[in-house]
């Protein structure tokens, strides 16, 4: 895969490509970043680009060094992820064990750390020393999404790259022109991080379903709240969808963003735009600050259900108090 086929990222994207134009590349980088942000996929990029057998800031694609990146059989090139939980010291020295051998052509070899902030104690110790001295020459390309999980000792030994969430806007082109419907399109990329995981929810049927009944239950918590509750029961938990409510209410928290929108005049921003006339009826009939609030128990529910809180007492809950 080629730079430029990575969606974003420009910032990182400058760093590596100028380390390959300039030849001067790190021992060591640690990859920063929300989840989904294409880390791996930049790593794999640039792996590729540091065996091609031209050298420039882009892989070729075509060099028979880079066919092995494609195909996943270069010699050179290891990828290590979690075993289970985490990442333990066997790995990080079966790891040293295959670096102890130089490259046939010499060249330097290279390895990707997924989710490098899971290693254990133990598994961090030794790969600081491997990090200082390496037997051969070697790249380490370390990824995580929670860099203070790194130890200290470690991060001062590798050169930062920083990633950062993909913009809505962009997703929502790409996945636009792979004719996905547009309204679930909106709704997808405010709650998924990647294009991939975005085509993941677009797939399921029951994405649909729950953006419809989010948008009834809206309209009729404006209302009378006993209805919603009757409403939730019959599609939410008899209709089988009560496995989805972490999305459930993340659609609430932007369709209450959207109350909030409207109030202010900015149409531009508003997710369930299809729904602009019923919602526009709904919006002025609770203060701003009432929608705020419903933001704020729309997260907290959600919060409470990954404590393991039954899921329809969260649910009646919370249509309660929206309805206030």
């Amino acid at each position: 895969m080629s730079f430029q086929e990575i969606i974003g990222q420009e910032m990182a994207k400058r760093v590596l490509q100028n380390g390959l134009r300039n030849q001067k590349i790190s021992h060591a980088y640690l990859f920063n970043g929300p989840g989904g942000s294409g880390q791996l996929k930049m790593a794999r990029s640039f792996a590729q680009a540091l065996v091609c057998i031209h050298q420039g800031e882009e892989a070729c694609g075509e060099c028979i060094e880079c066919r092995k990146m494609e195909h996943g059989n270069h010699p050179d090139f290891h990828l290590v992820v979690p075993d289970g939980s985490s990442i333990k010291i066997e790995q990080i020295r079966e790891l040293q064990r295959i670096f102890s051998y130089r490259s046939e052509a010499g060249n330097r070899k290279i390895y990707i750390i997924q989710d490098a902030d899971k290693m254990t104690v133990q598994a961090s110790n030794s790969l600081l020393k491997f990090l200082e001295e390496p037997p051969a020459p070697a790249v380490a390309i370390l990824l995580t999404e929670n860099v203070q999980a790194i130890l200290p000792t470690i991060r001062s030994r590798t050169q930062p790259v920083m990633f950062t969430a993909l913009d809505p806007q962009q997703m929502t082109q790409i996945l636009a022109d792979e004719n996905f419907p547009m309204p679930l399109v909106r709704c997808a990329v405010q709650i998924a991080s990647d294009p991939d995981e975005c085509r993941e929810l677009l797939s399921e049927n029951w994405f649909a379903e729950i953006r419809n009944v989010v948008l009834q239950l809206g309209k009729e918590s404006a209302g009378r709240g006993s209805i919603s509750l009757i409403t939730a029961q019959q599609k939410l938990f008899k209709g089988g969808l009560g496995d989805h409510l972490e999305q459930v209410f993340d659609l609430f928290h932007l369709w209450f963003k959207d109350m909030i929108h409207i109030q202010i005049g900015r149409n531009e921003s508003i997710v369930f735009i299809d729904q602009l006339e019923s919602l526009s009826k709904v919006a002025h009939t609770r203060s701003m600050q009432h929608w705020i609030s419903c933001m704020a128990l729309a997260a907290e529910c959600k919060k409470m259900l990954r404590s393991h809180v039954n899921g329809q007492l969260c649910m009646e809950q919370f249509l309660i108090g929206v309805s206030g």
